[in-house]
């Protein structure tokens, strides 16, 4: 039955740019709700549509149920430690944000630092990065509200729990580099008067140097580029307090320039000889590799860097006066601050695998690796001769491995799709990990298959695909979740999510497809999917929902898709160009115009992966694909929830209601096409467990309607 949406103004908007006349009829949505009583109207009454539409769907309850029951178990971080203290994030389960506890000697009982449910009533001010100085005595953390990109820093005494008064606005995509306890780097963009204006184009993010008690407004400028407005700057330092290292990208791609920062004598000594700024010697000075800053001990730094090595590489810088011998075998990519001391040596060569990560932890380096769906973690010496390799527990993912040179341990942790995250401890001595948290668990993992597999896309490349289902049901089509991403060089990992094992224990099956675009399989497979190939990021896609129908696993009929951010494009371009082969869809906080993304908060550091608009051959591919331009009227599409959330200032909202508007108009036969606006949320960090558990609970009872998935069975009793 035809829906009956809500009345939309329509106006006259087309431009005409490179021989082409476009229409933009709803452009008007373009501006914030929170602002513009006309566009917070219309809001209201899609979000009341979609409510009363949703309230009416069978499963949501039950739904809802399961995800709860899913999330009801104690959860621990990853410890950190600094000085003699450990540092953990803890929830007891349906908290709706995690506490930072510190423990101050190993066998102690931890205590709680920042609870930051006291923050608001609704959960919705979350803590975000959280760093201790190396002593441990202060801890530097940030402060998310509504789901919003932007932060506050503030300082708390670690060891009498007293928040300090610093407070450092205009924080967006930051480090936090503490010089021993004096202070740290961090970055931030200028704040206008009257705060920073939603939707906003990000320009001018510097490097500035705070000092713990003071304000933010003496705060000390180390690095900036005004001539170029787009560069922005982080610092990481080194565990030794010695090199504070500068990174500057001018987009998402990954390339990076690198400058340092001779941090000998500390704060005060950098001050009495640079007066005003502090000295920046450039190390790498151009954007045609990336450069990952692993550790450095004294003169010594390491760094992963795809310099003639497209699934990466170590590489050593001795800095020091009689450092190495020979010429610098990256003379060619290189501007090195002082030629005749800085020497390079390649520690660990590229391999077939993709090199993900690294650390320095004792006296060894532990790099991560990806392939054919598993993690190895490889450790080395620092002259990088092989130790050992730990394959850690087949198709997942594991992350942490964090630590400091000198240290005798490090931690990690392993999750797959049927199983939430488990920490182990890595004795460095022994070479011997063993459980250090393990979740509780309401179901056997054993109970559901994961299997990695391989099809064939548009052009004949062979594209990864994760299948996961309950073992019992593999011989059978079920209705089937497709989630795919395809961008910026991120690849989308084995883990663990409620909601997706909340489909799962419905009877559904999930898939997960390695699309051109994200970096699976390093540096080709990410241009495979960008700017002009982007449209190879949808025939894989199209391809994985072809194959899983083809392979009887999913009935014609039963198949839903999901894709968030990059991913919400993907849904929204797939379903314009294959209608047929969907019954529902999920984009989520989706770029959904491509003509105008780059006008709105950091689109235009999306360049790097889309193109531009304002050259006519990337506005061309652009026009060709944008969701919000190629609705196909009189085509019959697949029921579509379109999410998003008022705060969001990474894609801000005005993609999906501008899309929504146009799918509404448009003649695209009897399934819905409604829109769901989450208040107090973002573009999905911070979000508290309750508005987790209701989104989730919404869009499973949406695509569960549509593909013929019927409600879970009641949640278990805990």
């Amino acid at each position: 039955m035809q829906q009956a949406y809500p009345e939309t103004r329509r106006d006259p908007v087309v431009e005409t740019r490179f021989g082409q006349n476009v229409a933009d009829p709803w452009r008007w949505l373009e501006a914030d709700m929170r602002t513009s009583p006309e566009v917070a109207n219309w809001v209201a009454r899609e979000n009341s549509l979609t409510a009363g539409f949703l309230a009416r769907l069978p499963g949501r309850d039950a739904f809802a149920a399961r995800i709860r029951s899913l999330f009801d178990y104690e959860r621990i971080s990853l410890p950190r430690k600094a000085g003699h203290s450990y540092f953990t994030l803890r929830n007891s389960g349906l908290q709706n944000q995690s506490v930072l506890y510190v423990q101050d000697r190993a066998a102690q009982v931890p205590r709680v630092l920042l609870d930051p449910n006291d923050w608001s009533a609704d959960g919705t001010r979350a803590l975000d990065a959280w760093v201790p100085s190396r002593s441990g005595r202060y801890l530097a953390f940030g402060e998310q509200d509504g789901g919003s990109d932007w932060r506050r820093l503030g300082v708390v005494e670690v060891h009498s729990g007293r928040v300090l008064a610093d407070s450092l606005e205009g924080v967006n995509d930051s480090l936090i580099g503490w010089v021993g306890d004096e202070g740290f780097l961090y970055s931030r963009y200028p704040v206008p008067p009257g705060g920073q204006a939603f939707g906003a184009v990000l320009a001018n993010k510097a490097l500035w140097f705070h000092r713990v008690g003071t304000p933010q407004s003496d705060d000390v400028l180390v690095y900036a580029t005004p001539d170029h407005p787009g560069w922005g700057h982080k610092a990481f330092v080194t565990s030794d307090s010695r090199w504070a290292v500068i990174l500057t990208d001018e987009g998402t791609q990954a390339r990076r320039m690198v400058h340092l920062v001779d941090l000998r004598g500390g704060v005060r000594g950098l001050e009495r000889k640079a007066g005003a700024g502090w000295p920046v010697l450039p190390l790498v000075d151009d954007f045609r590799n990336d450069w990952k800053i692993v550790e450095g001990q004294g003169d010594r730094l390491w760094f992963i860097t795809d310099a003639g090595a497209p699934n990466g590489m170590v590489a050593e810088l001795d800095i020091g006066p009689a450092g190495g011998s020979g010429l610098d075998p990256f003379r060619r990519t290189l501007a090195v601050a002082d030629e005749s001391s800085a020497r390079w040596r390649v520690v660990v060569p590229p391999r077939d695998w993709v090199l993900a990560g690294g650390n320095v932890v004792g006296d060894r380096l532990i790099l991560s690796y990806r392939h054919d769906g598993a993690t190895t973690a490889v450790v080395t010496d620092l002259r990088g001769r092989p130790a050992r390799a730990i394959t850690l527990n087949g198709i997942g993912v594991a992350t942490g491995f964090s630590g400091r040179p000198g240290d005798p341990e490090t931690f990690y942790q392993f999750s797959s799709f049927n199983l939430p995250p488990t920490i182990y401890r890595f004795d460095l001595r022994t070479g011997q990990a063993s459980p250090f948290a393990s979740p509780r668990l309401s179901f056997d993992p054993a109970d559901y298959l994961v299997e990695q597999r391989s099809y064939r896309s548009r052009d004949g490349t062979m594209v990864p695909l994760y299948l996961v289902r309950a073992r019992k049901a593999a011989g059978r089509a079920l209705p089937t979740l497709l989630y795919g991403y395809g961008g910026f060089d991120i690849t989308p990992t084995p883990g663990w999510s409620p909601v997706r094992m909340a489909w799962l224990q419905a009877g559904g099956a999930f898939a997960l497809a390695g699309i051109r675009g994200g970096g699976e399989f390093g540096e080709a497979w990410h241009d495979g999917g960008r700017r002009a190939a982007k449209q190879n990021s949808f025939d894989d896609f199209i391809a994985a929902g072809e194959y899983l129908i083809g392979q009887g696993i999913t009935p014609k009929g039963g198949l839903a898709i999901q894709g968030s951010s990059n991913g919400g494009l993907l849904v929204g371009a797939v379903v314009n160009q294959r209608p047929d082969l969907f019954a529902a869809a999920n984009p989520d906080v989706g770029v959904m115009d491509m003509l105008r993304f780059d006008r709105f908060t950091g689109g235009r550091q999306w360049i790097d992966d889309y193109g531009d608009p304002a050259r006519e051959a990337d506005w061309k591919v652009l026009r060709a694909y944008s969701p919000y331009h190629n609705i196909r009227e009189g085509a019959d599409y697949p029921a579509i929830l379109v999410t998003t959330a008022e705060g969001d200032d990474r894609v801000v909202p005005a993609h999906s209601f501008k899309y929504v508007a146009a799918l509404q108009a448009a003649a695209l036969g009897p399934r819905p096409r409604l829109l769901r606006v989450e208040a107090g949320a973002g573009h999905g960090g911070g979000k508290p467990i309750d508005k987790i558990i209701a989104t989730s609970a919404d869009v499973l009872a949406f695509l569960a309607s549509y593909t013929g998935l019927p409600a879970p069975p009641g949640a278990p009793t805990p």
